[in-house]
C-alpha cells in the first residue's frame, strides 16, 4: 500500500514537472520569426525610402526585440544583412506614422518602419535591395524570408488629397465671392485710417507741401511690402489728381523699381503723365539706421504735411514717427509687425492693424475683384476658425473616451507630408 502511494506521488511529481517544462517550452517556442512581412517602395514620397510592415504578435513586449535588415539584392542569407533599425517589439506601429486613413492598406496595429539613407546605408532610387525582419529573444534570432524591393519616386502624394480638396474649395469660394461682388454691393467695415487718406492728401495740397510715403524694411518677398506697394498706387493716383508732390525713399532697389512703375501707372490713370517724376522714388541705403537718419532729414527739411508708414518695420519705427510728429504732419501707419504696433499707435494719427493693411487696397479702390477676394478670404478664415473649434472638441472627446472615430474626422484637416 505504501509502495503504491509512493508510486502515485512520484507520478504526480513527474507529471507536474513535465507540465512546467511544457509550459516553459510553449513560451519559448511561442516567439517566432515575424509574420506576414511586407516590404515595398514607400508610397506618396519623393523616392529614396522603403517601407516595411508586419503583423503584431502575442509575444510583442519590451523583452522581445525586432530588427530590420537591409543589404545588396544578391544576398540570400538574412544573417549577412546590415541592421538599420532595432527596437522593442511593442513599438513602431502604423498608427504612429504620418499617414491618412484613406491611404492605409493594413490595420493601425501593424508594425511599421521606413528605411531611409543614413547610419551607413544609402537607399537610392532604381537600385534593388534585400530586406528582412528578425525577432530577437535572448540568444534566439529568427528571420523572416528575404524580400527584394526597388525604391522609386511617386508622382502624387495621396496623403495630401485633403489639402488639395480644401485648396480647390477655397479657390472656388474666392471666385464665387468675386462674382457676387460684381453683381452686388458688398459691405466693408469702416477703417478710419483709410478714410483719412483723402484728408491727409488734401491737407498737403492746401499747404503746398509734399507727401512722404515709406514701404517698410522688407523686400517684395514680404506680403506687407506688396500691400504697401499696392496702396502706394492709390495714394499716387490721388496725389496726381491734386497735383501734389510725392516723395518715396526706399531701402530695397528692386522695391524701388517696382514702385516707380506703380507710380507711373497711377499718373497715367489719373490722366496726368506729364506730372510724373522718375526721381519721386529713389534709393537711399539698405542700412537700417542710415536710412532712418536720411528720412528724418527729409522730414525736417521738406516738412511734408502727410506721412505714410506702410509695410513691415523694426526699431526704426519710433525714430521715424517721432520725427514726423514733431513736424506737425498727419501720420497714417499700417503694419503687420505686432512688436511695432504700440509705437505706431502712440505717435501716429491713424494706424492700420494687421490685416487692415491687406484690406486697404480693396477698401480704397472698391474694385469688385479685390472686394470679392477680400470677402472670400474672410469667409475662409471663418471656416478655418470653426474647424479649429470643432477639431479641439473632437480631439478632447477622443482623448477622454478613447474612441477612434474622432481621429477619422481630424485626419481630414491634417497636413500629412
Amino acid at each position: 500500500m505504501i509502495e503504491v502511494k509512493r508510486s502515485a506521488y512520484r507520478a504526480a511529481w513527474i507529471l507536474g514537472f513535465s507540465a512546467w517544462l511544457f509550459s516553459v517550452g510553449v513560451v519559448q517556442s511561442g516567439v517566432a520569426a515575424p509574420q506576414d512581412v511586407q516590404v515595398f517602395d514607400t508610397p506618396n514620397d519623393g523616392g529614396g525610402s522603403l517601407t516595411v510592415q508586419w503583423a503584431p504578435q502575442a509575444w510583442d513586449s519590451p523583452d522581445v526585440r525586432y530588427q530590420v535588415l537591409i543589404g545588396d539584392a544578391s544576398a540570400t542569407d538574412p544573417a549577412t544583412l546590415m541592421i538599420v533599425a532595432e527596437f522593442p517589439s511593442n513599438t513602431h506601429y502604423v498608427k504612429d506614422a504620418k499617414t491618412a486613413w484613406w491611404t492605409r492598406e493594413v490595420d493601425k496595429a501593424w508594425h511599421h518602419v521606413v528605411v531611409r539613407s543614413g547610419k551607413g546605408v544609402e537607399v537610392t532610387d532604381g537600385t534593388s535591395y534585400a530586406v528582412a525582419v528578425a525577432t530577437v529573444h535572448g540568444d534566439q534570432r529568427m528571420f523572416s524570408p528575404v524580400m527584394v524591393v526597388t525604391p522609386s519616386p511617386n508622382w502624387f502624394n495621396w496623403n495630401q488629397l485633403n489639402n488639395f480638396i480644401i485648396a480647390v474649395s477655397f479657390g472656388g469660394l474666392i471666385f464665387y465671392a468675386i462674382g457676387h461682388a460684381k453683381r452686388n454691393d458688398i459691405f466693408l467695415r469702416r477703417i478710419p485710417g483709410l478714410d483719412a487718406v483723402d484728408e491727409a492728401i488734401g491737407r498737403s495740397t492746401e499747404l503746398g507741401k509734399p507727401i512722404l510715403y515709406l514701404t517698410g524694411a522688407h523686400d517684395l518677398h514680404d506680403p506687407s511690402t506688396i500691400a504697401a506697394a499696392v496702396i502706394l498706387g492709390k495714394v499716387a493716383k490721388r496725389a496726381a489728381l491734386y497735383e501734389t508732390e510725392l516723395i518715396v525713399p526706399h531701402r530695397e532697389p528692386i522695391t524701388m523699381a517696382v514702385c516707380q512703375e506703380i507710380t507711373k501707372q497711377a499718373y497715367l490713370e489719373a490722366g496726368k503723365p506729364d506730372l510724373f517724376k522718375e526721381d519721386a522714388n529713389f534709393f537711399i541705403t539698405s542700412d537700417q539706421f542710415s536710412y532712418t537718419a536720411a528720412v528724418d532729414g527729409i522730414m525736417l527739411r521738406k516738412k511734408p504735411a502727410a506721412n505714410f508708414f506702410m509695410g513691415h518695420y523694426f526699431a526704426e519705427s519710433l525714430l521715424l514717427t517721432e520725427t514726423g510728429a514733431s513736424t506737425g504732419a498727419i501720420q497714417i501707419a499700417g503694419t503687420d509687425a505686432d512688436h511695432q504696433l504700440p509705437f505706431f499707435v502712440t505717435t501716429c494719427d491713424y494706424t492700420l492693424i494687421g490685416e487692415e493693411l491687406y484690406a486697404a487696397s480693396a477698401y480704397l479702390s472698391r474694385e469688385p475683384v479685390q472686394v470679392g477676394t477680400l470677402r472670400g478670404q474672410d469667409i475662409g478664415k471663418a471656416v478655418i476658425l470653426s474647424a479649429i473649434a470643432v477639431g479641439t472638441v473632437l480631439a478632447t472627446v477622443g482623448a477622454v473616451t478613447g474612441a477612434q472615430w474622432p481621429q477619422i474626422v481630424l485626419d481630414l484637416f491634417r497636413d500629412l507630408k
